[in-house]
């Protein structure tokens, strides 16, 4: 196994003997990770390497799997009882005092949702991350609620579960699945989950998978049809449980987690943009959540108190909590709005702007409002140099951010003709340099690190609108949304996001630091408090604006008008762009 440190053991149980590896301070407080199906404990490496450095980690491998004896027979070897027999051999072994967080993906799930709901096991579990497995008994009564009360609803949930599952089907049959694992689905499986997952090659799959893929057939077939005819109704979790959701999940529907609350007297829910194999494909993420709740549980133990939900109670809390986000344009409007969104989600934020105070002010803001961490950062967007120090500084100190937000932009007002050269440099250096920078260099360590992420980019509805008054402006904007446009064809192959997003008018400090081409400073301080006093009639917030990006990035909406203003140009803009020529004609009302 490629993990330094690593220490094997053998642990014998119900005359089999299992593999099992510790990493880290063994002192520490125990995370196990529980592998699923075809799998063996190697999936685990990238999530268990992160998390040996605050915990002791220890992994196995499954019976039948890996380097673990196979029982024999295999029929009947597979059961939940004698998995749990193995569970408690493993954690009796390697935390004897003291109890283990529980950590378990697909059929390590599977099989972790009995651990955490049986008996026997209480005292032995601090905590539960379940990812992509649900519990067999849970899963019998979602089926039968639907069939004995169906509407049309419920009855397109069964049906999209029951396409989703069949390869549920397949492992039922005789002999065939062992034939196509030991043959050629097992030489091209490393290829098929390269091309439909990106899971990208090194110490996993071993070259056990084909016999492990065989006897974990076995897993389906000693236990799915009987615990679905017969769910136990005292399936009840008596541990704190983190339900971590592939929204991308091809193997498992959302819907099936419905209901879930009346089991999990204690449950945290979080949902990642990704597909099934999250432990290889998200392990960054995966490591910072299961670090973060059990250090949440561990704490509570310690003192005595009940454990208390650990993740931020704001919207969409689900999806950003932990995550690294970084907001340039961040010490005032729109960028301040976007950092307290993030923040208030429980998302760790860096703030970024050429005000140093201002940026200073809202990670200041941005962790009283629930960001577990904030930070300013100074830096002029137009300056290559500077964002190329500042990508590197955030990798070393904060991580690889993951949803980027390019927002810093000035407003320059003015006729073509009138507009100067400096006057164009400066606008298109901040409103679209400013924005090349940040996707060259944050996006390029988002794809190196091949675990995805989002770019948001703040165009606006002047991309689509053309202005006599704003031709400068416009075309940074039409820039910036073209971009986003190309970035997001290229970068989907690597799951990374890209929105643009076209707010129209809203109340920020943009215009009162507006140039106006063509004017002496006292008409240019006139315009900017006619143009101020407009804005802030109109008084749409930014907060609204902020709103729309985080929806867009949960979506991954390509492009996002924000005000009504803003989609009605958006809907002439193709329906008829005439009309838009027409009214760029008009000379505004300054």
């Amino acid at each position: 196994m490629n993990l330094p440190g690593a220490r094997e053991r053998r642990v014998a149980t119900g005359g089999i003997d299992l593999c099992v590896v510790e990493l880290g301070d063994a002192t520490r407080p125990t995370i196990v990770l529980v592998h699923g199906y075809p799998d063996s404990k190697e999936v685990w490496t990238q999530v268990a390497r992160q998390l040996a450095e605050q915990w002791h980690v220890v992994l196995y491998d499954v019976r039948g799997h890996g380097r673990s004896t196979a029982p024999v027979p295999l029929r009947g070897g597979f059961t939940l009882e004698k998995l749990t027999d193995d569970f408690l051999a493993v954690a009796d072994a390697v935390s004897p005092d003291r109890p283990v967080h529980l950590v378990g993906h697909d059929w390590g799930s599977v099989q972790s949702w009995e651990f955490a709901t049986v008996s026997r096991t209480e005292g032995r579990i601090a905590s539960f991350t379940s990812m992509s497995g649900p519990s067999l008994d849970h899963f019998g009564h979602w089926i039968k609620q639907r069939m004995s009360r169906p509407t049309p609803r419920r009855v397109g949930q069964l049906l999209g579960q029951g396409a989703k599952s069949w390869y549920v089907y397949m492992l039922h049959t005789p002999v065939l699945p062992e034939l196509a694992w030991r043959g050629p689905l097992g030489k091209r499986w490393p290829r098929i989950l390269e091309r439909l997952e990106k899971v990208a090659r090194g110490d996993y799959p071993t070259p056990s998978l084909p016999d492990d893929a065989a006897h974990g057939a076995w897993l389906y077939r000693d236990n799915v049809r009987s615990r679905l005819r017969r769910p136990r109704a005292d399936a009840f979790a008596h541990v704190p449980v983190q339900l971590i959701t592939p929204t991308g999940d091809i193997f498992l529907s959302e819907q099936l987690y419905d209901g879930l609350d009346a089991w999990v007297p204690q449950l945290t829910r979080r949902s990642l943009p990704a597909k099934h194999w999250v432990p290889r494909t998200r392990p960054d993420q995966l490591a910072s959540w299961i670090d973060e709740f059990a250090a949440a549980n561990e704490s509570a133990l310690e003192g005595g108190l009940p454990v208390q939900d650990t993740v931020p109670r704001g919207a969409y809390a689900d999806r950003f909590g932990g995550q690294l986000v970084l907001v340039t344009g961040a010490a005032g409007g729109i960028g301040r709005a976007t950092a307290f969104a993030f923040a208030e989600a429980g998302a760790r934020v860096v703030a970024v702007d050429r005000d140093a105070e201002g940026a200073s002010r809202t990670a200041e803001l941005a962790r009283l409002i629930g960001a577990p961490a904030a930070w300013a950062e100074t830096v002029d967007v137009s300056d290559e140099q500077a964002m190329e120090k500042l990508a590197e500084k955030v990798a070393a100190e904060y991580g690889i951010v993951d949803v980027l937000v390019n927002n810093a932009g000035i407003g320059l007002s003015g006729s073509f003709l009138e507009t100067t050269a400096e006057e164009w440099r400066s606008v298109l250096d901040v409103n679209l340099w400013g924005v090349i920078h940040g996707c060259r260099l944050f996006g390029k360590q988002m794809a190196d690190r091949g675990q995805g992420g989002h770019i948001v980019n703040t165009a606006s509805a002047a991309a689509y609108q053309p202005s006599r008054a704003l031709p400068a402006y416009s075309t940074s904007k039409a820039a910036v949304l073209m971009l986003s446009e190309c970035l997001r064809a290229e970068l989907a192959e690597k799951s990374i996001g890209v929105s643009a997003i076209c707010p129209g008018i809203v109340n920020t400090n943009i215009t009162s630091t507006t140039r106006f081409a063509g004017t002496d400073a006292a008409e240019e301080q006139r315009l900017r408090k006619r143009t101020s006093t407009l804005y802030g009639k109109r008084n749409y917030p930014p907060e609204k604006v902020a709103e729309a990006i985080l929806r867009a990035v949960v979506r991954n909406q390509a492009v996002v008008p924000v005000t009504p203003e803003s989609h009605a140009v958006r809907f002439l803009s193709r329906l008829s762009p005439g009309v838009l020529r027409g009214i760029a004609r008009l000379k505004p009302p300054l």
